[in-house]
């Protein structure tokens, strides 16, 4: 069964860069939109990206506009997640998920096959 593996996490200094990739060995991930979700202590998954199968929509939650930027090479069968200008509000594991298409709501009831998550901590 498909699953996908996140990596590239990691602590970094606020204002710091950090790139998340995502990955799913033995499967094809072109034929999926895949989102980028986090999860901070105390919370709710949210939503933070999601890319088209093409790699030619993106979408992002308000709070990362501007700072992270989702890609994907289909070629490596991966997608990235590269956030700069971290804040500490940032800090949470983050998912990335599998789905039909992206919408712009990222619900967290639209996509499947979850990874385990990579930590991302954000601090002086």
């Amino acid at each position: 069964q498909l699953q996908v593996v996140e990596s590239g996490g990691g602590l970094v200094q606020p204002g710091g860069s950090l790139r998340l990739s995502c990955a799913a060995p033995g499967f094809f991930l072109a034929y999926y939109a895949i989102g980028w979700f986090r999860q901070a202590p105390g919370k709710e998954r949210e939503g933070v990206s999601c890319i088209s199968s093409s790699g030619e929509s993106t979408y992002y939650v308000d709070s990362v506009k501007g700072r992270f930027t989702i890609s994907r090479d289909n070629a490596k069968n991966t997608v990235y997640l590269q956030m700069n200008s971290l804040k500490s509000e940032d800090t949470a594991v983050y998912y990335c998920a599998t789905t039909t298409y992206c919408e712009v709501e990222l619900s967290v009831s639209q996509y499947h096959h979850w990874g385990q998550g990579t930590q991302v901590s954000v601090s002086s």
